[in-house]
């Protein structure tokens, strides 16, 4: 039987308020439970008791193969219990793929237009050139 520590909502509408249960994975979220091993209430100021944990209890539970979900697991990394590990994605934060496409194209368009520029310039100097070498002569 997997087990997960995790969230089970309790409180009125708009006034959250959790129970830190362990549960068969297979139950519902606000479902059957095996043991309430602490509360979470995030209606309380940060610098509060916002969280309270059975420790002892939760130690065994994890002995016995439970895996706390991830705000769990942030809960007990606060309290010192269990450690979790940072995550990384540093390609969370760029752009999607038709977004990186569309600047791509932004600056082969950028380019194309400084390079006809260039052309032109050019051009022009050459026709200069001749004109010069007539008045001149």
């Amino acid at each position: 039987m997997p087990l997960k520590i995790r969230l089970a909502r309790a409180g009125s509408k708009k006034r959250p308020y959790y129970h830190v249960v362990v549960a068969d994975v297979r139950s519902p979220r606000d479902g059957r439970f095996i043991e309430t091993v602490g509360a979470w209430n995030p209606m309380l100021p940060k610098d509060g008791d916002r969280v309270k944990l059975d420790a002892e209890r939760i130690n065994y539970w994890i002995g016995h193969g439970a895996q706390p979900t991830d705000r769990v697991l942030r809960f007990l990394d606060q309290a010192g219990i269990a450690k979790r590990d940072t995550r990384n994605n540093p390609e969370k934060a760029l752009p999607g793929k038709k977004a990186q496409e569309r600047v791509a194209m932004a600056k082969q368009a950028e380019e194309d237009a400084k390079a006809k520029a260039a052309a032109e310039a050019e051009a022009a100097k050459a026709a200069e050139a001749p004109a010069e070498e007539e008045a001149a002569s």
